[in-house]
């Protein structure tokens, strides 16, 4: 808990001996902990004092522990409650939690237990208000629009504004690099949950045997290796917008339990017989043909039905050349921040314009990036470029049209790496060469 700023605790219970219990074994440094015997007395703290943490006993003299829940949960955004029962309360705290409670421990407790609880909530807490304070760093930045006039530019902006007032899954589909993940920042920058947290997740970085974990978390115990409990994506995406990335790449039986999610809008941590409700917007996006994935037996259909209720066709930079000026003239702006302007010459457009952009937009921002780096007296000249977009230029200087069996080699693996990101598993497998030869060819033609 280093790394967090002093915790806060405030304990509410009648029973004095439990009160001061707590005060002198968890108010130990780095911890400030105040309590209250009555519902009335902890109302009064929570308005003159701060706090991350509060553990609330179920039946006060004065009230009702559960409507004592509500009204903190109302008055204190980022507060997480835990809830003290007896066993035969053991329900009625469940049922809690689906309304904002963070946990629940049951009479008698261990300390080291309650310990382990109060910390955990802590650093939910903390995760809590670096997103918001991360959501207003994002708000204060440009409209992450696509940028663009052609046809296919105007009616992905359409799109956009008529699904985004609304709470349906969108689909995003195009190829790698065609700006997916800017179509879904766009989508809930203009939703109702505009200031929630908007959580991103690439599906093809998940491990496999933890994708479970990581989306919907996990108690202390649940498998080898947790030693303690964690919230997993649909609690940090709570009130806000969870985008997958890769939905195709999400293992089978984590799809279905996905599925039950979408459906009903309730979720179990990995080792929890808990059933918590979450309210979270779904945005998806895939380069794979999910259609053809769940013929395959690769992709659950009914998932693949439920998640493509509104579905969003980004066309690859080839298919929208017309824009490559706008795009070219936003990297440069972009990039050239604190540096002297740049620009690229009228010889050097046709270029980039000739290029079929295998890697799409990410490919022409590395481009432009590279070039300002490169430039002379501020002009991206054609040496500043890549040799794959100047080969044309070369050919018609008088360079023999032919190359070598070596040299296409060279260049059909750079291709098919950019395509795929650098995954160099994926590259193998599409070029039909085992990953230990394609290690060498990389060594060998230097493209590590």
């Amino acid at each position: 808990m280093a790394a967090f700023p002093p915790i806060r605790i405030l304990v509410v219970d009648d029973e004095e001996s439990i009160r001061r219990l707590i005060e002198k074994e968890i108010g130990t440094s780095g911890r400030t902990v105040l309590a209250a015997g009555t519902a009335e007395e902890a109302a009064r703290l929570a308005q003159a004092h701060p706090f991350d943490v509060i553990v609330l006993d179920i039946r006060l003299p004065d009230g009702d522990g559960i409507q004592l829940l509500a009204r903190f949960r109302e008055a204190i955004p980022d507060v997480e409650v835990i809830l003290i029962t007896g066993h035969g309360d053991v329900d009625t705290a469940v049922e809690a939690m689906k309304i904002g409670a963070y946990d629940y421990i049951t009479k008698p407790f261990m300390l080291d237990r309650l310990e382990l609880v109060i910390e955990k909530a802590y650093q939910r807490v903390c995760l809590q208000r670096e997103n918001r304070l991360l959501r207003q760093a994002q708000n204060r930045q440009p409209d992450p629009r696509m940028v663009g006039r052609s046809e296919a530019v105007r009616h992905i902006r359409y799109l956009i504004d008529r699904v985004a007032p609304t709470h349906v899954p969108v689909l995003i589909v195009g190829e790698s690099g065609t700006g997916k993940d800017v179509v879904a920042h766009s989508i809930h920058l203009h939703s109702e949950r505009g200031a929630q947290p908007f959580i991103i997740k690439n599906c093809g970085t998940l491990q496999r045997e933890l994708s479970r974990s990581e989306l919907f978390g996990h108690t202390r115990g649940a498998f080898t290796g947790a030693e303690e409990s964690r919230e997993g994506l649909l609690s940090l995406a709570d009130h806000g917008t969870l985008f997958l990335d890769e939905i195709g790449e999400l293992p089978l039986e984590v799809q279905a339990s996905l599925l039950r999610v979408l459906e009903n809008r309730t979720f179990r941590r990995v080792g929890d017989k808990v059933e918590r409700q979450v309210d979270v917007r779904f945005l998806f996006a895939t380069n794979r043909n999910l259609p053809e994935e769940v013929e395959q037996g690769r992709f659950h259909e009914a998932l693949y039905h439920r998640i493509n209720v509104f579905q969003i066709n980004l066309p690859a930079l080839r298919d929208r050349k017309e824009d490559i000026p706008l795009l070219v003239e936003y990297f440069l702006t972009l990039f050239s921040a604190g540096r002297p302007p740049c620009r690229v010459p009228n010889n050097v457009l046709p270029c980039l314009l000739d290029y079929h952009w295998p890697g799409n937009i990410r490919e022409l921002r590395n481009v432009i990036e590279r070039g300002i780096i490169l430039s002379e007296n501020g002009l991206i000249g054609l040496s500043a470029l890549p040799r794959d977009l100047t080969r044309n230029a070369e050919m018609t200087g008088g360079e023999a049209p032919f190359i070598s069996l070596e040299e296409l080699e060279k260049r059909h693996i750079r291709t098919v790496l950019r395509h795929f990101d650098g995954n160099r598993t994926q590259a193998a497998q599409t070029l039909g060469i085992g990953r230990k030869t394609l290690y060498r060819k990389l060594k060998e033609y230097e493209l590590d």
